[in-house]
């Protein structure tokens, strides 16, 4: 199934959950918060929350600075 995930579509097993979704992408230490279609998920939630085909995720990361 596709999946878009911060505007780039990326195929992945259908039934996937949105923490399989952020381990598949090396990004499991790096996103702070994920929004799929365009609903804030908790970070309790990832484990269980479903992506079906054509979600759109976005994965954010929080950058310090000035």
């Amino acid at each position: 199934m596709n999946v878009i995930v911060n505007g780039i579509v990326k195929e992945f097993q259908e039934g996937v959950v949105m923490q399989t979704l952020i381990i598949e992408l090396g990004l499991d230490d790096k996103v702070m918060a994920a929004a799929l279609n365009m609903e804030i998920i908790k970070q309790e939630n990832w484990s269980t929350c479903k992506l079906f085909d054509g979600d759109k995720v976005e994965l954010l990361d929080f950058v310090g600075g000035g």
